[in-house]
């Protein structure tokens, strides 16, 4: 039972991911704002001949609820999974996912209709008229934040079949603006967009931007070219990573309490036989005619795909499709994009996760759902791994530097170089769960406030997550976040915690000879930095990595000790020569865990513990007793 419950878990995760103190303190622009939302954002439901209706997509809170209910009446009983899973969902399974199923021309085998149609309909403050709960408005906690600025009359829900490919959404997006121009009187919008809305939106700029319509766009987390788990989970090439779910979790709620050590315990591999011959097998049934799920296969996988599952007279129309998508649309979108801000003036902003691998099983950097290079263009190394130092970036980018702290990514490549934030831990759907990703977003979608990734020393491109969960950030006091020079002499630790206290028990530097005194240390509450003196020198050398260790102790946890380990790039003199390799990542992904053949989830969750504190115990011999 406990696979059941979670495998409950993951069934709704994977449904619900593609849908979740800021200020706008510049001029609003006077535009109305287009929600554009991920998959689970737009409910499909199905209206029979006699106008029998049925809701068909969309989580609601009732059926979350029945799932519950369900799922704890089946508790103790012998059931097969596939049976428990089916009674839990309140309905057959099966039958519910077929009236989703598209035939093999990637065209609907039934009449799904959205819910609401025109922006009338779709206007937020006539929206939460008849659901005061939230229902059927898109990222509600984006959208309440975008109303305290421009009020609910001014935003309004895209709802489109989000089955079909992305050029046929992006086509009913033009669409929907043209009718919301019309009836707002405006002759712009604004749109913020989410994960498959992302898609959407970069494939409707690239498609339809020489019209002018648009003054702001953000795309978070954005799937632009493709998302790694539809390639997971249409190929079977499945490997669950129960860590990363639960963290995600974590994420979500913002628990403050430090699970990550004890977190590892849990990656054994104990959902993947139930998830490949239960759930599996019926999405890729049901669902494995979906443009835009083929839509989603990153270009690298696409062809290997198509041999795999499509045949090539059968699937004729939705090869076609597709094959348009990944070989005439996405090879142009860095042009397009780039045309729309430089030729027609748009303000557009792509914010993205990464160093997360694929919760599927894909070892690439991402956000949990989707690659950083899908999202952004960006050149990545392999998860787990690093360019070499001494990497020069592909393009030049008139002198800026491109190429991320822990030397994991390469963003000169990037559809947007200048206007795109890439955020280290960041899981998909998270944006508004971080405080730096909601200021960027917010005023992104209002205003010009951060016209590019150079607009604001607080805001640079490359950031770790200020997640509560996070528990600690860490940067020199001269540099931009992520970097260290010779000009740096203090060391910054911050509380990113919501409400719980945190004292620094180690901090402990890899590739330097840099050390900092803790002693007589304050505890920092929440929201509070140290500023530590730091001795000791750098590398004279620039594009070498180095990393810092933080141990700390959160006093109001009912987990105490934690860990966060954090890359710079040293900037302080002539450039390492790069020999074209990659390199085993300088951080907790790259290295190798010794404890990781540890099976036993109560022994490894006793040795990760032991491990911090072993570490803890080492740094205080090391600078106390023997300094």
């Amino acid at each position: 039972m406990k696979k059941v419950i979670s495998l409950l878990l993951v069934f709704i995760l994977t449904f619900t991911l593609f849908s979740f103190s800021t200020s706008a303190e510049d001029e609003i622009t006077e535009y109305p704002v287009i929600i554009v939302p991920g998959y689970s954002g737009s409910a499909l439901r199905y209206v029979d001949e006699n106008g029998n209706e049925e809701h068909i997509w969309g989580f609601t809170p009732d059926m979350i609820m029945n799932i519950l209910e369900n799922t704890i009446k089946n508790i103790g009983t012998e059931k097969p999974d596939k049976e428990v899973l089916q009674d839990a969902v309140g309905t057959d399974l099966e039958e519910w996912l077929q009236k989703m199923t598209m035939k093999d021309d990637g065209t609907s085998l039934y009449p799904l209709r959205n819910y609401y149609e025109t922006p009338e309909e779709g206007c937020s403050a006539n929206v939460m008229k008849l659901h005061p709960d939230g229902q059927y408005r898109h990222e509600v906690e984006i959208q309440d934040k975008l109303a305290e600025y421009v009020g609910y009359e001014n935003i309004f829900n895209f709802y489109n079949d989000f089955r079909y490919g992305a050029e046929y959404c992006a086509g009913k997006l033009d669409e929907y603006i043209q009718q919301v121009k019309a009836y707002t009187g405006k002759d712009k919008v604004n749109i913020y967009s989410l994960s498959h809305g992302g898609q959407v939106t970069a494939t409707y700029l690239a498609l339809y931007g020489y019209k002018q319509d648009v003054d702001n766009a953000v795309m978070a987390i954005p799937a632009i070219g493709g998302a790694g788990i539809a390639y997971d989970l249409l190929t079977e090439n499945l490997e669950f990573r129960e860590e990363i779910l639960l963290t995600f979790i974590q994420h979500g709620f913002m628990w403050e309490d430090d699970y990550d050590w004890l977190l590892k315990a849990e990656a054994l591999g104990f959902l993947d036989d139930l998830v490949n011959d239960v759930l599996i097998p019926l999405l890729r049934d049901y669902l494995g005619n979906w443009v835009s799920l083929w839509d989603f296969i990153p270009s690298e996988y696409y062809e290997q795909a198509k041999k795999q599952l499509l045949d090539i007279e059968r699937h004729a129309g939705l090869i076609a499709t597709s094959d348009r998508f990944h070989y005439e649309i996405l090879p142009s979108m860095a042009e397009k994009l780039q045309e729309c801000e430089n030729k027609y003036g748009m303000n557009l902003t792509i914010v993205a996760g990464c160093d997360v691998p694929i919760i599927t099983g894909m070892s690439e950097s991402s956000d949990a759902i989707i690659t950083l290079a899908s999202s952004t263009g960006a050149t990545c190394a392999p998860y787990g791994e690093r360019f070499s130092d001494g990497y020069k970036q592909i393009n030049p980018c008139d002198g800026k530097n491109k190429l991320s702290p822990d030397m994991a990514s390469d963003l000169s490549t990037a559809y947007l170089p200048d206007d795109t934030w890439v955020i280290n831990g960041l899981y998909h759907g998270m944006v508004y769960k971080d405080d730096f990703t909601r200021e960027i977003i917010i005023n992104g979608v209002l205003n010009d406030k951060y016209e590019n990734v150079y607009s604001s020393p607080d805001y640079p491109q490359f950031h770790y997550t200020s997640n509560p969960s996070h528990t600690v950030l860490a940067a020199f006091d001269s540099s931009v976040e992520g970097f260290v020079g010779k000009d740096d002499t203090k060391f910054v630790i911050k509380n990113v915690c919501k409400e719980d206290s945190v004292k620094i028990l180690a901090v402990k530097f890899d590739g330097c000879d840099l050390s900092v005194n803790l002693k007589n240390t304050p505890v920092l509450n929440p929201g509070e930095s140290l500023e530590l003196d730091i001795t000791g020198t750098l590398p004279n050398v620039s594009k070498k990595l180095i990393t810092a260790t933080v141990t700390y102790i959160s006093l109001d946890s009912i987990t105490p000790f934690g860990q966060r380990t954090f890359s710079y790039t040293v900037m302080g003199g002539e450039a390492v020569e790069y020999d074209g390799s990659f390199a085993v990542a300088d951080t907790p992904q790259g290295k190798t865990n010794p404890l990781a053949s540890i099976t036993n989830p109560i022994t490894r969750t006793v040795a990760e513990f032991v491990k911090i504190f072993v570490d803890f115990i080492s740094y205080w011999i090391k600078t106390v007793l023997v300094k």
